[in-house]
């Protein structure tokens, strides 16, 4: 039987996928493997470079994703297509110290263990040449998530780990496929307590490429935390998207003072240059946080903000009908009437900006 399934999930990474691939094959050589990378449309061309290595050898296969990104979900869809007893995840940029596969599979493939993390937090473990900032990040979302979860991780944020596939599948239908801790996923997700095994690795500096860290990443992580505590009450896109929607009224707000107050324009002009700057604020805050894992670029941006624009302008007409009818039909309280208005339009907003301008509906 084909014993391990090692899934490389990759955004740009045409300067490290082949060195990560053949140092695999050599980590994995007393086991019988595939190696699975899944691609997330890289523009530099490395699902191409995977396809040239798989055309010699048959242990390696590429899925190439068109239209949908993201690390956890790139997980996801790998191990749904792999045949091996024991699913292996690593990242594709040399950081992960291959050598210690073996270690992190055999306790699964023998049965020790349901789930085996190559952790930096254990004696033996840690991280090269990160910088103060890197650290004090790593540790604060670390401590975050040790405070949510129920397994006794030393590295809930670790990458890095080997799970049974036939366990993995089990828990797919529960995982929130958000962000780009997977592992964090599967913890929050199972709800049986996993037999764990922990293996300390030291962290490598990038030779090649870019970090995929960066402030709408780490947004992610957060709206991850939600939707697991609170995602089935409010959905964590949505809370997200109300937020944004709060931050563009004082957006409107500002602007709309500095002008009719300040500068002495007039209040319609005012009020019509607020509103599309307001607009344009949340969509293109959206387009970078809310909707990350399909956001717009090019020429995209420019039709997506035409039918965001489109969507909210018929949003602040419902706002305004449902209020003013509450308000003046049934006698409801302004402060009331004002709140169920704009509920109704947040709610708009958000379900046909999520069909018509991003898809995801």
């Amino acid at each position: 039987m084909l014993q391990v399934s090692l899934i490389l999930p990759t955004r740009n990474e045409a300067g490290n996928i082949a060195e990560a691939i053949e140092r695999a094959q050599s980590a994995l050589s007393g086991l019988s493997f595939e190696v699975i990378v899944v691609d997330d449309d890289s523009p530099d061309g490395t699902a191409d470079i995977v396809r040239s290595i798989a055309a010699k050898d048959a242990r390696i296969r590429v899925i190439q994703r068109i239209g949908r990104r993201g690390l956890a979900s790139a997980c996801i869809e790998g191990a749904l297509c792999a045949a091996g007893q024991v699913v292996a995840i690593m990242d594709a940029d040399l950081q992960h110290d291959e050598t210690v596969l073996p270690k992190l599979i055999k306790p699964v493939l023998e049965g020790r263990a349901d789930l085996a993390v190559g952790t930096r937090y254990a004696q033996g473990g840690g991280t090269a040449d990160w910088s103060a900032k890197r650290e004090a990040q790593s540790e604060w979302a670390t401590r975050l998530a040790q405070r949510f979860i129920k397994a006794p991780l030393s590295d809930p944020m670790s990458g890095f780990f080997a799970i049974g596939a036939d366990r993995f599948r089990e828990l797919v239908p529960h995982l929130s496929g958000r962000g780009f801790k997977i592992l964090l996923d599967i913890v929050f997700s199972s709800r049986d307590r996993l037999r764990l095994h922990e293996e300390p690795f030291v962290f490598r500096g990038r030779e090649a490429g870019e970090s995929k860290l960066d402030a709408p990443t780490a947004v992610q992580y957060l709206m991850m935390i939600y939707d697991r505590l609170m995602g089935h009450i409010v959905p964590a896109r949505f809370a997200l998207f109300a937020i944004v929607g709060g931050a563009g009224v004082f957006i409107h707000m500002a602007i709309l003072a500095g002008l009719f107050q300040v500068a002495g324009v007039n209040f319609i002009i005012s009020q019509s240059v607020a509103v599309i700057a307001a607009m344009t604020f949340n969509f293109l805050l959206n387009n970078m946080l809310t909707f990350h894992d399909v956001r717009l670029k090019g020429w995209g941006l420019l039709k997506g903000w035409l039918s965001f624009c489109l969507v909210c302008g018929l949003g602040a007409i419902a706002n305004v009908g449902v209020a003013s009818y509450l308000f003046s039909e049934t006698g409801v309280i302004w402060t009331l009437s004002a709140l169920a208005g704009i509920l109704v339009g947040a709610v708009w907003n958000y379900v046909m900006s999520s069909r018509f301008t991003w898809g995801q509906l």
